[in-house]
């Protein structure tokens, strides 16, 4: 299994969210900032992310995005299914199609382990990830980094 950069770019997005949310709402460009994600990919993956209702935008001067829920409430497996990342170990997708058409000698197995991940993943809230010294050390670090362009005339 393999996570694709859609399902690492939402969590992370995610989790940055979570980190900076006692406040006003959050712009997607100070997101994109701070995690070197494009900001066009991160309104894709916003605007999936609000259909789900894992986030709510506020419009306007001073707009951005809140989480939808409490970070408690929101698991790591939530925002991975929110954006289409399947969690699947499998070669065919869970169709049993595998070897030809029919189901492969390891068809469980793979089966199971994409079980196991997606227990795991649902075990873990933003709330879990947030109250992480090294994720806390690692976002002072990134809000440290702002660097300023001055332009000359």
């Amino acid at each position: 299994m393999r996570l694709t950069t859609k399902g690492r770019y939402a969590v992370t997005a995610m989790l940055d969210l979570a980190l900076h949310q006692h406040g006003d709402p959050i712009a997607l460009a100070d997101i994109a900032e701070r995690q070197g994600i494009s900001l066009s990919y991160l309104e894709q993956l916003f605007a999936r992310l609000r259909r789900e209702g894992l986030v709510t935008s506020c419009r306007g001067p001073g707009g951005g995005y809140r989480l939808g829920r409490d970070a408690t409430d929101i698991a790591v497996a939530d925002v991975i299914c929110a954006v289409d990342e399947p969690v699947d170990a499998t070669r065919c997708g869970g169709l049993e199609n595998c070897q030809g058409e029919e189901r492969c000698l390891t068809h469980d197995l793979w089966q199971d382990l994409s079980q196991q991940i997606h227990r795991f993943l649902s075990d873990i809230d933003l709330a879990k990830l947030v109250e992480r010294r090294r994720v806390r050390e690692v976002a002072r670090r990134q809000d440290g980094v702002r660097v300023e362009v001055t332009v000359s005339v």
